[in-house]
């Protein structure tokens, strides 16, 4: 099986979210085969939902469309470090692999933080892969963030 990496949609969610003024993270899914499922962006202040993370719609997405509460030998390709609610969805999901761009030092959940796949409680462990893409998502947070601050320096 060729390796099919899915970031660059997931990046393209997180422009789209960054243009609906939602913190620009993207997510997409694929199955075993490589072939894209489903994909979304954070959707928090539009649905003023703290639980509409990127991951979280993309995982319900999926398994709306699959009509199934488990995503075995999924890969869920994220532009942000999971945070730790994220990161306890991708667990229940069962998903296979976990593929992330930028670091979240601060509100990560998976190499950060609670650091939820390390826990015994944890009872599915993804295999995880950092740093994909991760100099674009890096450069996205930065830039929306930048602007942000900007506007507010304006008003």
């Amino acid at each position: 099986m060729q390796f099919n990496s899915h970031m660059d949609t997931a990046l393209s969610e997180a422009r789209l979210a960054a243009e609906r003024g939602e913190v620009p993270v993207g997510a997409a899914i694929a199955d075993a085969k490589g072939r894209l499922v489903a994909q979304a962006g954070n959707r928090m202040r539009e649905l003023k939902d703290p639980t509409a993370h990127a991951e979280i719609a993309v995982i319900r997405a999926a398994c709306d469309k699959l009509k199934t509460e488990r995503l075995q030998g999924f890969s869920l390709y994220v532009t942000l470090e999971p945070c730790a609610m994220c990161a306890g969805a991708v667990a229940a999901a069962r998903i296979a692999r976990l593929y992330y761009g930028a670091a979240d030092p601060k509100s990560g959940g998976v190499a950060h933080g609670a650091k939820v796949f390390t826990h015994p409680q944890c009872h599915h462990v993804p295999e995880i892969y950092d740093g994909i893409s991760a100099e674009a998502s890096e450069n996205l947070l930065r830039q929306f963030f930048r602007d942000r601050r900007a506007d507010k320096a304006k008003t």
